[in-house]
């Protein structure tokens, strides 16, 4: 699996989230919960997971690419009502 982004989204997703796209291939190292991200009208099929990245759980949307590349969207901290589901449904 390889991963990409844009350099100028991923320094807007460090300063607005806190959280390097460099540090979120540790969600795919994990159990994770995933959706189809339908919040709007995409050119492609985009999906949202819950997981965990490196101490905290953490939410990235991502698409998957041909070539087993996965592009990442943004990422950011999950919320309390995210992460209480994530810890419900995978670690219990």
């Amino acid at each position: 699996m390889r991963f990409e982004w844009d350099e100028a989204k991923n320094q807007i997703n460090i300063r607005k989230h806190g959280i390097d796209f460099n540090d979120v291939s540790d969600i795919f190292q994990h159990p994770i919960l995933s959706l189809r991200d339908n919040r709007a009208s995409y050119d492609e099929e985009r999906w949202m997971s819950i997981g965990w990245i490196k101490i905290l759980i953490g939410v990235v949307v991502y698409t998957e690419r041909q070539g087993d590349v996965i592009r990442i969207i943004f990422a950011r901290k999950a919320t309390k009502q995210e992460a209480k589901y994530y810890v419900e449904n995978i670690e219990n």
